[in-house]
Parts: C-alpha cells; sequence; structure tokens
C-alpha cells in the first residue's frame, strides 16, 4: 500500500463543510429526495471503521509472520487509523445517547 500526503486544501474542506472560503454558509439547496437516511450513514461508518480494524488486524498478523512485504511502519499507521475511527465512531455514539436522553427528559 503506498500512502502519500496531499497538502490542505482549504477550499475543498470549506465546500465539504457547507461553507464559501470566506466562511459564509453557501445557498441551501432543496432536501434531495431519496437521499441516503442516517442510518444508512451509520451504518457505511460502521462498516468502514470495522473494515480498517480487520486490516490492521491482518497487517499485525502479516508483520508476526516476518512477512517482508510488510512494513511496520505500515502496520502501525493502520493500527492508528483504525484506533481513530473507533474511537470517533465512540464519541458519536456518547453524543446520540445523550442527545435521546435529553429528548426523553423533556417535558411535553
Amino acid at each position: 500500500m503506498d500512502m502519500k500526503l496531499r497538502p490542505f486544501d482549504f477550499a475543498q474542506a470549506a465546500a465539504r463543510a457547507g461553507l464559501a472560503v470566506n466562511g459564509q454558509p453557501l445557498a441551501t439547496k432543496p432536501a434531495a429526495t431519496g437521499g441516503a437516511s442516517f442510518g444508512d450513514a451509520m451504518a457505511q461508518a460502521l462498516k468502514g471503521v470495522s473494515a480498517q480494524q480487520q486490516e490492521a488486524s491482518r497487517l499485525q498478523r502479516e508483520v508476526q509472520l516476518d512477512n517482508p512485504t510488510v512494513s511496520l511502519e505500515e502496520t502501525m499507521v493502520a493500527m492508528q487509523k483504525a484506533q481513530i475511527g473507533f474511537q470517533a465512531t465512540l464519541q458519536v455514539r456518547n453524543r446520540l445517547v445523550s442527545a435521546y436522553s435529553e429528548i426523553m427528559n423533556m417535558q411535553i
């Protein structure tokens, strides 16, 4: 696996966040019908995290078996990516539980 670092593109990052380069929100578009639901997005994210963890485990196994085509650096980077993905997923879960608790405690 060949990893290359690309320079940070602020304009692209701002566009992904729904902002113009000056920090102002982009014009809102009408909601698309038939788009992906939140549940689908969560399921896809969980599958991605799971795949990262499986890849890190596979690379660990290959290093332990002294496979010369797998480097220790590549393995460590994969492990860190998997850990960061897992921690992010855990934070999303914690915030969802917190929001659910707040909603359930609201008086009607």
